[in-house]
């Protein structure tokens, strides 16, 4: 057997164990894959049942503030039921209305049952659908997972209900979602997941072919101390990748929700305002036509860069101007933007965030505070740093308490984490029965160190 000259020597000295490492990397990889996934999964499903969540309870307050005032009022309920049949969003997105008892008094996607009672209904598996609707009801309102035919494609298909009553009619109103496009949001999440090990381990690849090449070049230059190096480097890769995953995935949850959510609000305020105000109906569908194509440009940029698009085409200035302009043509309260000093220019980051914070302040503004005015103001000063401030002369909060008011605490805490992600100093003064002033500083310093 030949022996191996003291240059093979060298070289397999320095290859064998980069190959070895790279290997253990690829092998580590892949065995993480299938934790990884279920993590994701479980994360992105809590966070999609959170968001449904969320928006079921809106979409029924907001149906029970529009047939309050109709309560006692000669033929109220039927033009309570006449409206509520008229709401909906999307093609299996509708409300449905039971008197207490089980009888379908209005259901818009089936007028079939309108009439029948489905006290006894029960659901494949043998569980009472009505009865379990109307129990969550009486005692008090919330959620509830049941099966219902879907009108899209007239099969069973699970749903998740939110369902209140209406005391002084015997009614019980409600209203949900079907949840089977979740599957195919997590085989989605999977393919990606799949891909993204993918890329790494032909990254991984590469860097291997990369190191025998260079190997087998400088092999006489090479030494232990710079192997150890090359694969401690690799592992900082590995790990970096993962984090850089999850860092993703929750600034995409953190996104949704400012972001897409906040302008699907804004769009129904318009809608509710053309209903309520014939005259002007033309002029607000038209704002909210152009708000929803807003909304679509930002969901295609999410999938991108995940930043609103307006700040690339206006800056954050025009931007903010832009979205008092959109709050104020809703009508009942009067929104004003103003910027002062001179402009300076900001990283994508602060921009982003600041409109994130501001678009925030006023969505809660409009939806909780029963003000009259609303201010936003950008402040320039001498020294190179920004306020930004969202006041309102409205009725004020405990802004404790709304920590734990799911809608508001989620907002009050997003626009935190923005600020506290830019080194920012937010101040919330507030009170009931005086009004809210949020700021947000920025110094010189803090603006250099984001850039």
């Amino acid at each position: 057997m030949p022996r191996l000259s003291l240059r093979a020597k060298l070289i397999l000295l320095a290859l064998l164990p980069l190959l070895a490492s790279l290997a253990l990397i690829a092998l580590a990889v892949r065995q993480q894959e299938q934790s990884l996934a279920e993590r994701e999964h479980a994360l992105v499903r809590a966070s999609y049942m959170d968001a449904r969540r969320n928006e079921l309870k809106h979409y029924v307050d907001l149906a029970v503030s529009t047939v309050k005032p109709l309560l006692g009022q000669p033929g109220g309920r039927d033009r309570a039921l006449a409206i509520l049949s008229s709401l909906d969003y999307g093609p299996d997105g509708y409300f449905f209305v039971y008197s207490l008892d089980g009888r379908v008094l209005m259901h818009s996607r089936q007028a079939e049952l309108v009439g029948q009672n489905l006290w006894e209904l029960r659901d494949p598996k043998g569980r009472l659908t009505i009865q379990q609707l109307i129990a969550q009801a009486r005692a008090g309102g919330g959620y509830v997972e049941y099966l219902w035919r879907k009108p899209s494609s007239s099969q069973l298909a699970p749903k998740l209900g939110y369902v209140v009553a209406v005391l002084e009619w015997d009614w019980m109103l409600g209203t949900g979602l079907y949840l089977d496009g979740i599957e195919a949001t997590m085989a989605e999440l999977e393919r990606g997941a799949r891909q993204n090990i993918t890329t790494t381990l032909l990254w991984v690849g590469a860097v291997a072919v990369f190191g025998v090449a260079l190997i087998s070049a400088g092999a006489l230059a090479l030494n232990l101390s710079e192997h150890r190096s090359a694969e401690a480097k690799l592992r900082a890769l590995a790990r970096e990748v993962v984090q850089s995953q999850e860092d993703e995935r929750a600034r995409l949850a953190r996104e949704l929700h400012d972001g897409v959510s906040q302008a699907l609000v804004a769009t129904k305020l318009l809608i509710e305002s053309a209903q309520h105000e014939p005259a002007g109906a033309e002029r607000l569908q038209g704002l909210a036509l152009k708000r929803l194509n807003s909304t679509l440009a930002e969901v295609r940029h999410l999938s991108h860069a995940l930043r609103p698009a307006l700040l690339d085409t206006l800056g954050l200035p025009a931007a903010l101007q832009h979205l008092a302009g959109e709050f104020d043509a809703a009508g009942g309260v009067h929104f004003t933007a103003a910027v002062e000093g001179d402009e300076v220019d900001l990283s994508e980051a602060v921009k982003t965030a600041l409109f994130r914070i501001a678009q925030e302040a006023l969505n809660n503004a409009a939806r909780y505070a029963h003000a009259t005015s609303v201010s936003v103001v950008l402040r320039f000063d001498r020294e190179g740093g920004l306020v930004l401030e969202v006041a309102d002369d409205g009725q004020g909060f405990d802004a404790e308490a709304a920590q734990a008011v799911a809608d508001r605490g989620l907002g009050l805490r997003s626009m935190r984490e923005r600020a506290n992600a830019l080194g920012a100093r937010i101040n919330l003064v507030t009170s009931p029965g005086a009004g809210c002033r949020l700021a947000v500083r920025l110094s010189a310093a803090d603006l250099a160190s984001v850039a």
